[in-house]
């Protein structure tokens, strides 16, 4: 096939690119790219695009993320589209332009995918997120004398305390009833894993929300209210307190090895090293650590963040909190570790750091598993199967 690849500078790219050309396909870019102004410029990317369309004829358009600007465009001009969205929550998911027959959205949580599809939208389907585990492999071997473990505990992520600014300006300008509201919910769903709540319980604060943050829709976005602030408002400072707190609470005992673009962060015994880049620093930091977190955003329904397959494609041992995505693809206690609690996850931390073996053949479990199949090539197979491709 001739894919229209609509790249951007996303997680994975360079992988995904050599998966397409591995299975035989082959790669055009247009003349502009969806991270510029040009791509908002729609009446010179639809003049680049016909141009683009007659002279190279491609069979697909692809993107990383589902953007309805593209599809609109592939439907215009018949042009098949497909999208991969690896983020979640993502809004423009949440736009008319997903019903239009040109698209094939894949998305990598599957009760996102049942809301759609029990909302009788046909166009989105489920597909997990990948690892190049061949890549990943030639990073360095397995921890020996030329790879040594560096960290006990290490976590690579956002606490997502940058914006903070922005969410008190929002909640310092809420009524006294809605802040005890909201503290209330926040402090309930920490309690709990694997279920979601706070979109559903937001009624009674709706007003107070919409007047203190209103919301700016992209055209002919179907997003609701709740969707937003729960997901993009209340859900981040329900993680950041959660990660903050089991960070603190597990380096009380161990020395924690914090990765993030946010370096005015700090706590007695843990060591913040700032941003990781993706393609070479962080397979190294997922090897070299005898114990990788996973601390899924709140808000994600079910699925498997790219954080915990990269760290298993690596090779890397994983504990990561329960999401039902997980138990479809790889076993708990063989190929990864999972915790219930924060009192779970701290005994098992002391277990595991201090049973080696069974840690490393957890570690080695999960990356075969991925190895055999979660690669961006079974991906690919996947995506374009469904076309006859």
């Amino acid at each position: 096939m001739k894919i229209l690849m609509m790249a951007w500078s996303s997680a994975g790219r360079k992988d995904l690119e050599e998966a397409f050309v591995a299975e035989g396909h082959s790669l055009i870019y247009p003349p502009f790219s969806i991270e510029e102004k040009t791509y908002r410029d729609l009446p010179e990317v639809e003049r680049l695009m016909a141009s683009l369309l007659r002279e190279e004829a491609p069979d697909i358009a692809f993107s990383v993320n589902y953007y309805p600007a593209i599809s609109n465009l592939c439907e215009k001009y018949k042009l098949r589209y497909i999208s991969w969205t690896y983020d979640s929550p993502y809004r423009r998911l949440y736009s008319v332009t997903v019903t239009n027959p040109c698209n094939v959205i894949y998305v990598f949580d599957k009760e996102l995918y049942l809301e759609f599809h029990n909302a009788g939208i046909k166009t989105v389907h489920y597909l997990p997120l990948a690892a190049n585990t061949e890549r990943l492999d030639a990073i360095g071997e397995a921890p020996s004398d030329s790879l040594p473990y560096l960290y006990d505990v290490s976590f690579l992520g956002s606490l997502y305390v940058e914006d903070d600014g922005f969410i008190n300006g929002i909640f310092s300008s809420l009524s006294d009833f809605t802040k005890g509201y909201l503290d209330a919910l926040m402090a309930a769903q920490l309690k709990i894993q694997g279920y979601n709540f706070i979109e559903d319980v937001l009624g009674p604060v709706l007003d107070d929300l919409s007047r203190a943050c209103p919301i700016e829709h992209e055209p002919g976005c179907f997003e609701t209210k709740e969707y937003y602030y729960a997901n993009y408002i209340i859900n981040h400072r329900i993680t950041a307190v959660e990660r903050i707190d089991l960070l603190d609470a597990i380096a009380r005992n161990h020395t924690v090895d914090f990765f993030t673009q946010y370096k005015g962060f700090s706590l007695p015994n843990l060591r913040n090293h700032g941003f990781a880049e993706y393609y070479h620093q962080m397979p190294r930091i997922f090897k070299q650590s005898k114990i990788n977190l996973n601390i899924t955003l709140r808000g994600m329904k079910s699925g498997i963040p790219l954080r915990a397959i990269d760290i298993m494609g690596c090779g890397g041992f994983l504990i990561s909190n329960f999401q039902s995505g997980f138990l479809e693809h790889f076993v708990p206690g063989e190929d990864f570790v999972y915790y219930e609690s924060k009192e779970d996850l701290l005994q098992k931390i002391d277990y595991y750091l201090e049973h080696e073996e069974e840690r490393k053949v957890i570690a080695r479990n999960g990356h075969d598993k991925v190895a055999a199949e979660h690669t961006y090539r079974h991906r690919v197979r996947e995506m374009l199967g469904m076309l006859g491709g």
